[in-house]
C-alpha cells in the first residue's frame, strides 16, 4: 500500500490546496493527514514548509498576492492537482476564490459560497452597516473619505478611537508586523494615523473603542448549509492578546455562550452567509450588549482549538465539499485552552509592566491542559522553525516594530 508524505496510508480522496494562513493551515494539514489526504499550501507562513503534513507551492513573483495566487491556481503549476479541494485560510484566499470562482470550479472542488456575502464581510464598513440593518449591536462608527469629513464629525468623536482599515489583508501588506489597527487618543493622534494609512492607499473607518480587557472578547463558529441552516454551534472567548487590547489572540478558552450564538446567527442570516462562518464580539459593560468586532467566512487561528475540543472543522468541511458528509458535530469540550506561548509571554510582560498581571497569577492561568497552535510531538519542526525565526527577528530588532502602542486596560483575575 502506498503512503502519503506523512506516512499515513494513501486514500482515494483528492488532495487539498490551502490558501494562506498559519496555525489554521497547519491544523488543516494535520487533521486531513489522518484521512490519508495530501495537503498543499500557497502563501502560507514560511515555517509551515517544515511540516510533515504540508507541501508548499510557490506562486510566481508578483507584488499582488491575489493575482499571483490566482495565476498559480489557474496555471500549469497546479495542473497535477486538478480536482483538488481548495480552502481559504486567509482574507486573500477568500478574494482569490470569490473573484475567480467560475474559473476555479472548472479545475477544482470548492465549498459552497455566497460570494457577495463573503466579500461584504471582508469589508469592515460593510460588516458594521450590515450588522446595524440586522439589528446586531455595533460600536459607534463613522464612514469617512477625507480629512474634511473627519473634521465635520469632530464633536461626535469619542476617544480613544480606532482607526480601522476596511480590509485587514491590505493593511497587513502595507504594514507587516503591525497590529490590526491604530488607536488615537486625541485629534493629533487621529490626524497622524489617518494620514499614514490613507497615504498608503488604505480606505479606513473610525470606530469607538469599547473599554475593557481582552477577556470580554468572544466568538461563535458554525457551518451554514445550502438551506441557510447552521449545522453546529461552537463558542469561545479570548483570555489574552498581544499586544494587549489591540493585537491577535494569544490565549483562548472554549465555553458555551448562547447569547453569542444568537447574535451571530442574526448577522449570518441577514447577509446570507454559506459555508464556514465566524463572528467576534466584545461585551460592552456600559449597556451589557455584545457588539460586533468582525466576521470571518473562513478558517481562523482558532481552528486548532475547535479540533482539540471535538470539532474537526477541516475534516467536516472537506467531506462536505466532496458530498460525503460526516454527521454534524453535536458536542464539544468546554474549558479547553489554546495557547500561543511566545506571544502570550510577551502579553504577560506588558500586563505586568502596567501592574495588571502578576507572575503568580500568570503561572496559575497556564496551569491547565493546553493545546498549542504550532507545537505537536508528531510534527515538531514548524514550531521549532517558527521559534528560530522569531529569535532572529528579536535579535535584529524587527519583531517589536509597531508593537509598543498598546493600551492596557484593567483585567479581571483568571
Amino acid at each position: 500500500m502506498s503512503r502519503t508524505r506523512s506516512g499515513n496510508p494513501r486514500s482515494d480522496l483528492p488532495p487539498v490546496i490551502v490558501l494562506g494562513g498559519g496555525a489554521n493551515t497547519l491544523s488543516i494539514g494535520r487533521s486531513l493527514a489522518k484521512l490519508g489526504v495530501d495537503v498543499y499550501s500557497i502563501g502560507a507562513a514560511p515555517y509551515l514548509r517544515y511540516s510533515r503534513f504540508l507541501r508548499p507551492i510557490s506562486p510566481g513573483p508578483s507584488g499582488d498576492l491575489e493575482r499571483a495566487w490566482a495565476e498559480c491556481l489557474l496555471g500549469p503549476a497546479t495542473d497535477h492537482l486538478i480536482g483538488a479541494v481548495v480552502l481559504a485560510a486567509s482574507d486573500v484566499g477568500i478574494t482569490v476564490l470569490a473573484h475567480n470562482r467560475q474559473a476555479m470550479l472548472e479545475r477544482f472542488n470548492l465549498d459552497i459560497s455566497n460570494v457577495n456575502a463573503q466579500l461584504n464581510m471582508l469589508d469592515k464598513l460593510a460588516t458594521y452597516q450590515s450588522s446595524k440593518k440586522a439589528g446586531v449591536p455595533t460600536p459607534r462608527f463613522w464612514e469617512v473619505h477625507s480629512w474634511s469629513e473627519v473634521e465635520r464629525h469632530r464633536e461626535e468623536l469619542v476617544f480613544p478611537l480606532i482607526v480601522k482599515p476596511l480590509h485587514s489583508h491590505a493593511y497587513a501588506a502595507a504594514f507587516p508586523g503591525r497590529s490590526k489597527f491604530r488607536v488615537a487618543h486625541n485629534m493629533d493622534d487621529l490626524k497622524d494615523a489617518y494620514s499614514e494609512l490613507t497615504m498608503a492607499g488604505l480606505a479606513i473607518m473610525l470606530v469607538e473603542k469599547i473599554a475593557g480587557p481582552d477577556d470580554l472578547l468572544c466568538s461563535y463558529y458554525t457551518y451554514i448549509d445550502t438551506s441557510g441552516s447552521p449545522t453546529f454551534d461552537f463558542t469561545k472567548r479570548i483570555l489574552r492578546r498581544y499586544p494587549p487590547n489591540m493585537g491577535v489572540a494569544s490565549y483562548h478558552i472554549t465555553d458555551w455562550n448562547p447569547a453569542v450564538r444568537d447574535v451571530a446567527q442574526r448577522l449570518f442570516k441577514h447577509v446570507g452567509l454559506r459555508g464556514v462562518a465566524n463572528a467576534e464580539f466584545k461585551l460592552d459593560r456600559r449597556d451589557g450588549q455584545l457588539k460586533i468586532i468582525e466576521c470571518n467566512a473562513r478558517f481562523t487561528d482558532a481552528t486548532p482549538l475547535l479540533a482539540a475540543s471535538g470539532i474537526d472543522l477541516a475534516r467536516y468541511v472537506y467531506l462536505q465539499v466532496l458530498r460525503r458528509p460526516d454527521p454534524p458535530p453535536q458536542r464539544y469540550v468546554t474549558g479547553r485552552r489554546l495557547l500561543y506561548l511566545s506571544n502570550d509571554v510577551l502579553a504577560y510582560r506588558e500586563l505586568r509592566r502596567c501592574g495588571e498581571l502578576t507572575l503568580s497569577s500568570y503561572v496559575s492561568s497556564l496551569a491547565h491542559k493546553q493545546t498549542f497552535g504550532y507545537l505537536s510531538p508528531r510534527d515538531p519542526l514548524p514550531a521549532l522553525a517558527r521559534g528560530v525565526m522569531r529569535i532572529k527577528s528579536v535579535l535584529t530588532g524587527h519583531f517589536f516594530e509597531g508593537r509598543r502602542s498598546s493600551t492596557v486596560e484593567p483585567n479581571r483575575p483568571l
